[in-house]
């Protein structure tokens, strides 16, 4: 499934890089949901991680971008997200194979681990890449199997 509209989110840390990779994007005729903070001032990244996480799972867009310090927080913020497979990246390598094989809806990194440019390589190899399903369906499935056994578990407390 190729990407037409996606949601991208921000700490306070990755404001400059987020508006330049928004940039970027939307000049690949990608439409682009902001939900992340514009400012410099403090901002927990759980609530982005969450915001974009939550309109992926609902369809609302098809896939996210997530930018904090290292990537790894608001990563797992969108983790927690019933549906979602995000996945952190530092090199465009991990970010084609994510969505090849593990069909990833977010991708995240971050602001002060890699420069602007690793960063447009990273989102050109994740936007690129195409689910091939196949000998990967059954672990991606495994994956939403451990989420309705978790929520089942919840369910039962």
């Amino acid at each position: 499934m190729s990407m037409h509209r996606i949601a991208i989110g921000n700490d306070h840390s990755a404001v400059a890089m987020k508006q330049e990779i928004m940039a970027y994007v939307q000049a690949k005729g990608i439409e682009v949901v902001n939900v992340g903070t514009d400012s410099t001032e403090s901002f927990n990244y759980p609530i982005a991680g969450y915001r974009v996480a939550r309109l992926v799972a609902d369809g609302a867009v098809d896939g996210g971008i997530l930018i904090c310090g290292t990537g790894v927080g608001i990563g797992l913020a969108a983790n927690k997200v019933a549906g979602i497979r995000c996945v952190t990246c530092s090199e465009p390598y991990s970010a084609r194979l994510s969505r090849m094989h593990n069909n990833s809806n977010c991708l995240s990194f971050g602001a002060r681990v890699i420069g602007v440019e690793t960063a447009k390589d990273i989102v050109d190899a994740w936007l690129g890449a195409e689910y091939e399903g196949g000998r990967h369906e059954a672990r991606v499935a495994m994956l939403g199997e451990i989420e309705q056994t978790q929520a089942l578990g919840a369910a039962q407390d």
